[in-house]
């Protein structure tokens, strides 16, 4: 039983209002009224599919029907994923100006950094359940493939500027095999083999036009998708102010070559905290850093103002 003002309301009741009431709750979130030529017409707030979309430089048609729907999925879903896309859009004023050069000087186009967005929503520590880790998701096999350093005290799949050229080395080699730049965004899911191995099957190099396993099948649209967020996030219906976007973080760094036994007392001695430090340099993955024989590490120092 619930009360109001006083008096006891049967449950029964409460459902009932509320079955009554949500339905407009609904409707007046999910459509806006507007006027045109004199009459009331309801739209709903969903990101119109385009015609076509740009990607890497090249044109894709969205006009048939299974393009098209497959858009209209990954649209909707930045539309109604609330929290994951904005989280995405602030984190990624500050990272895409850390891996923008990076993937200039690599000659990476610039739109895979959309990649990234997709993968990770540009946290910097994120980590799936099969072990993919960091902003750009590698597998641990890959990663050392790749040339990152992957262990119990240094895992540079967290660090962003050497994971994010050894991404680059990655899609340069998959562009080398295909040609093509959709087929390497596909193949960054799949793996390069699987998409070769379907084109040859399927008698077609159009990676889009390829039957494939839901996921691989998404995964392109996703970055198209991805690409709209951020050229527009107000057609989504997010408005952010500058303020509220998360900014680059200053720093100083320090070159270490010998061993440091506990990073605590280390972070100390550089007039900061643990958890700062940890923050930084999320790759650092233990409580020490072991002498590599030599190998130097860049570690960044924040130097917040107050």
């Amino acid at each position: 039983m619930f009360s109001l003002c006083g008096k006891k309301l049967p449950v029964i009741l409460i459902v009932v209002v509320f079955l009554c009431v949500f339905p407009f709750f609904i409707n007046a979130y999910c459509t806006n009224i507007v006027k045109e030529n004199g009459e009331d017409s309801a739209r709903y707030s969903c990101v119109e599919v385009p015609e076509y979309v740009v990607f890497c430089g090249d044109t894709v048609n969205l006009k048939r029907y299974d393009r098209y729907e497959r858009m209209d999925r990954e649209l909707m879903a930045f539309s109604f994923m609330h929290s994951t896309s904005i989280q995405t859009l602030k984190r990624a004023h500050r990272y895409f100006p850390v891996v923008e050069p990076i993937l200039k000087k690599n000659g990476i186009p610039d739109d895979f950094k959309y990649l990234m967005a997709i993968e990770s929503a540009c946290n910097p520590i994120a980590r799936s359940g099969a072990g993919a880790a960091g902003l750009w998701q590698f597998m641990p096999v890959t990663g050392r493939e790749y040339g990152l350093e992957v262990n119990s005290h240094v895992d540079e799949r967290y660090n962003i500027e050497k994971s994010t050229s050894a991404v680059c080395k990655y899609l340069n080699d998959a562009y080398s095999k295909f040609g093509d730049w959709i087929s390497v965004a596909a193949s960054y899911n799949a793996g390069q083999g699987r998409i070769a191995q379907q084109q040859e099957r399927q008698y077609t190099e159009e990676t889009l036009d390829l039957y494939l396993v839901e996921e691989t099948a998404r995964y392109v649209y996703r970055i198209f998708a991805a690409k709209m967020l951020f050229e527009n996030p107000e057609a989504f219906g997010f408005y952010l102010r500058d303020s509220e976007l998360y900014e680059q973080i200053n720093y100083r760094t320090v070159k270490v070559t010998e061993t440091i036994t506990d990073l605590a007392r280390f972070a100390r001695s550089q007039g900061t905290t643990y958890a700062l430090l940890k923050n930084l340099n999320p790759w650092l993955r233990d409580t020490s850093l072991p002498d590599k024989n030599g190998k130097e590490y860049i570690i960044k120092i924040p130097e917040l103002l107050d």
